[in-house]
């Protein structure tokens, strides 16, 4: 039983190491799941990966949600969604510069993001309980990424991969969520003021709140007050180039632009 045990940690120390060599590099590594095989082994590996970057001096500053989308959930053959951290070296500001050679495989995503004004230890939680915990509410954006070569992932190395989490913009004018339906808000996503994407927060587990319940419920790690999550996106991802400038708005909330040098 040891030996088994001593192989499996073995074998995700070896993922673990695939991932950060890709990251060193900048050269997308094969996946991972010859190595592990279940979301267990992944989530194992996103903490071996949380352990070196947490070395490397990085700060965590929230969470990233994944697979709120029941399409996107399809696709991988997800049962429900996955998380990962999210780092405060990996924020950019709202219409600054992003530079393309600081990702691998970019993906722009538009999404709801909330901040919080107290911890959530313990559980679990009721909406009420989390909604309670909430300070604010933003509109953002992700820029997913991932180090497995052509996105070329099942759920184990999506997880590994800190649920391909990249960068992230927050936008700069907070709203009291309180006030909102972000269930029925709608959200447009232009590329040069072309419309490209467009959502509505039912598509992210039915409401963006429902996301972060899920992970209160979900994590084995505390939420911390000041925590950023983003919780998933609310429409088709983008492939940036360079000179590009995306804008998400969302109903009831400011707009949030990433604009790639």
């Amino acid at each position: 039983m040891y030996d088994e045990w001593s192989a499996a940690v073995d074998l995700r120390a070896q993922a673990a190491e695939r991932l950060i060599e890709a990251e060193r590099t900048g050269k997308p590594c094969r996946p991972v799941r010859d190595l592990i095989g279940t979301a267990a082994d992944g989530y194992a590996v996103q903490e071996l990966l949380t352990r070196h970057a947490l070395a490397e001096g990085r700060r965590p500053v929230g969470r990233k949600i994944a697979l709120t989308n029941a399409e996107v959930q399809r696709r991988f053959g997800a049962a429900e969604p996955a998380h990962g951290l999210l780092f405060a070296d990996r924020a950019r500001l709202d219409g600054g510069p992003i530079a393309l050679t600081d990702l691998m495989q970019p993906r722009v995503e538009a999404e709801v993001a909330f901040v919080l004004g107290a911890d959530l230890e313990g559980g679990p939680y009721t909406a009420a309980d989390v909604i309670r915990a909430v300070d604010f509410v933003l509109p953002a954006i992700e820029i997913a990424d991932t180090r497995v070569a052509d996105w070329d992932l099942t759920v184990s190395d999506l997880i590994a991969d800190n649920s391909c989490s990249g960068l992230f913009v927050l936008g700069n004018d907070p709203r009291d969520p309180r006030t909102l339906d972000l269930g029925a808000a709608a959200m447009t996503m232009t590329r040069d003021g072309r419309q490209l994407s467009t959502g509505t927060g039912a598509q992210c587990l039915g409401h963006p709140l429902n996301a972060l319940v899920w992970l209160a419920n979900r994590t084995s790690t505390p939420l911390l007050a000041g925590d950023v999550v983003l919780t998933g996106t609310l429409g088709e991802p983008a492939i940036p180039a360079s000179g590009e400038e995306f804008e998400v708005r969302i109903d009831g909330l400011s707009a949030v632009r990433a604009v790639f040098a």
